[in-house]
């Protein structure tokens, strides 16, 4: 199509074979949009597009992603407020009439045998198909934020890193040191939104091993609270380790951790040991746990 639609906080431009969404950095928009900058959502990622009022004057175009083709709206499992929904283009009510055209021409192109791609209509009862990988490129690049406990750090491609803070980790975690984790020892990350009570990012590690209850005593998390954390910085983070061990999963043979980076671990260990933080046994069995990464 190519053509461009703006609206607030958004535009869209209509490729023939993609919607792009680029969004507005402006005070007003959301921050999270200020960090995604902008989209390419193949249409074989979309599983129907609508068009509903909005408020104060307004109509809301909303495409709306498949299940499992977007690693961002996977991270956020349904808790973006309606405001940072990415999906969604809002725009004055006397452009109802051109929305209602961009619409059709989505639909035309999702055609009418993509399940739920009418799911405005009542007539429509189509089940939509998840997609079998992510069609929707994560947030590039490596990624960071503080959280109230620590320092959450992905490289952007293999490891992610937990850095405790002295004042807000608990002393179960203090007790484990600062963690390193590969993608490939991962299955998946939880998120839970900082806007409510008790958010926190949540590696899950993979064979199963029993973990603590609550996130804050569990090594393989950070939490939220206090300011810490934001949705604009910890849900992109959340997004692009989830892309990261998906990918992983088509990716055989794991290579051994950097002399260097496990030389900084047992340093670290160390630190703990010689402060009192750990015990003797279990200061010997960390450091033999890193030295079997080599």
């Amino acid at each position: 199509m190519g053509d461009v639609l703006a609206g607030i906080h958004a535009t869209w431009e209509f490729e023939s074979d993609a919607l792009v969404i680029r969004f507005d950095r402006g005070n007003r928009a959301p921050r999270l949009f200020g960090v995604l900058r902008e989209r390419r959502v193949p249409h074989e990622a979309l599983a129907s597009v609508t068009l509903s009022p909005g408020k104060r004057g307004t109509v809301v175009l909303h495409a709306v992603p498949r299940p499992g083709a977007d690693p961002l709206m996977e991270a956020a499992a349904g808790q973006l407020s309606e405001a940072c929904d990415p999906y969604r283009l809002v725009l004055p009510a006397d452009r109802e009439t051109l929305a209602e055209y961009y619409r059709d021409e989505l639909r035309a192109v999702l055609g009418p045998g993509t399940a739920g791609a009418y799911a405005d209509d009542p007539a429509d009862g189509g089940d939509v198909t998840p997609a079998d990988r992510f069609l929707v490129a994560p947030p590039q690049g490596p990624q960071s934020f503080k959280a109230y406990d620590g320092k959450a750090s992905f490289d952007g491609q293999s490891e992610v890193s937990f850095r405790w803070s002295w004042t807000g980790a608990s002393s179960e975690k203090w007790k484990a040191g600062d963690q390193f984790f590969h993608v490939r020892d991962l299955c998946g990350v939880e998120w839970r939104s900082p806007d409510v009570l008790d958010g926190h990012l949540r590696l899950v590690p993979r064979g199963g091993e029993p973990r603590a209850t609550q996130p804050d005593h569990d090594p393989a998390s950070v939490v939220f609270g206090l300011g810490y954390g934001p949705v604009h910085l910890s849900l992109p983070f959340a997004a692009a380790v989830l892309a990261a061990i998906r990918t992983s999963d088509r990716v055989p043979a794991r290579t051994a951790a950097a002399p260097g980076a496990v030389a900084e671990r047992i340093r670290h260990l160390g630190e703990l040991h010689q402060a009192g933080l750990v015990t003797d046994e279990e200061f010997s069995a960390k450091k033999a746990e890193l030295l079997a990464e080599l």
